[in-house]
């Protein structure tokens, strides 16, 4: 009877250390996503701000040249 029962609290203590690390590894995962969504977040904004500057350049250099004209 003693071994049965050590037999299974080892067995329950195996099942409770894997759906540990089974949630360490989710939530590694959801920080890396997290992390590459906030990245490319960067990279958006920047390329906005990239066409916007571009654009109000050349509305300032065209209204210049037509105004020096």
């Amino acid at each position: 009877m003693k071994k049965n029962d050590q037999d299974t609290s080892l067995f329950n203590t195996d099942i409770t250390r894997n759906k540990d690390f089974e949630v360490d590894k989710i939530k590694t995962t959801n920080v890396n996503i997290l992390l590459n969504r906030v990245r490319l977040d960067q990279k958006r904004t920047l390329k906005k701000r990239i066409v916007f500057s571009i654009i109000l350049a050349g509305l300032v250099s065209s209204l210049a040249i037509y105004f020096r004209i």
